[in-house]
């Protein structure tokens, strides 16, 4: 009896978690509604310009955060119900004329907008976003992603960075982003959610 061939037995491993055609990255410009239907609720991708932008996967740090702070948002909006916290992956289609469907991190909708909701994604601005940045994804959300939520009218928009426990949070004013600082004990104090203060050093306890 002969022995099975190596190569031959590994490619037929590796076949079984290829992934299948309907998941190979799409060829070329997609619209929208294409991209919703090429992606399902564990693909860990955005949406440019027509365009499909695979994301990195999350660490250790990053899921610890991100745990952390959907917890206590969503318990907050919860008990007050003002509105709907969501953790990634969860689709926002920014308005246009931006061209983007992007998954932050943690968004909040605000209650008088949940009509915004749909099955698979939110179809216009969150009221509040939340970035964990990596080092692969620093440049990004600090600049390409705050220039089109700006654009967006997000009206804040946390960067919380555990890499470097650092956090950095903007509040529309006029059109514009501005920074707004932590107090002297590190915790910063919401608008768009009134009465939810933020600890800094809570933060860094959970990474």
């Amino acid at each position: 009896m002969s022995q099975p061939d190596n190569g031959s037995l590994l490619k037929e491993v590796l076949a079984q978690y290829a992934p299948t055609d309907e998941h190979t990255l799409p060829p070329g410009k997609i619209s929208f509604e294409q991209f919703l239907a090429w992606a399902d609720e564990d693909t860990l991708a955005e949406w440019v310009e027509g365009e499909v932008v695979l994301m990195t996967l999350a660490s250790l740090k990053h899921q610890r955060v991100a745990g952390f702070l959907f917890m206590i948002m969503r318990a907050f909006v919860t008990h007050h119900d003002v509105g709907e916290v969501l953790f990634a992956p969860f689709l926002v289609r920014l308005p246009e004329p931006l061209k983007r469907g992007r998954e932050p991190d943690i968004i909040y909708v605000a209650k008088e907008r949940l009509h915004l909701l749909k099955p698979t994604y939110l179809d216009g601005a969150p009221d509040l976003v939340v970035e964990i940045t990596s080092p692969e994804s620093l440049g990004r959300d600090r600049h390409v992603k705050f220039t089109e939520y700006e654009q967006a009218s997000v009206r804040e928009y946390w960067l919380i960075h555990p890499d470097t426990r650092q956090a950095e949070f903007f509040q529309l004013q006029d059109g514009r982003y501005r920074q707004i600082w932590p107090d002297e004990d590190g915790v910063y104090c919401s608008k768009v959610l009134p009465g939810f203060q933020l600890s800094l050093k809570r933060i860094w306890e959970e990474i």
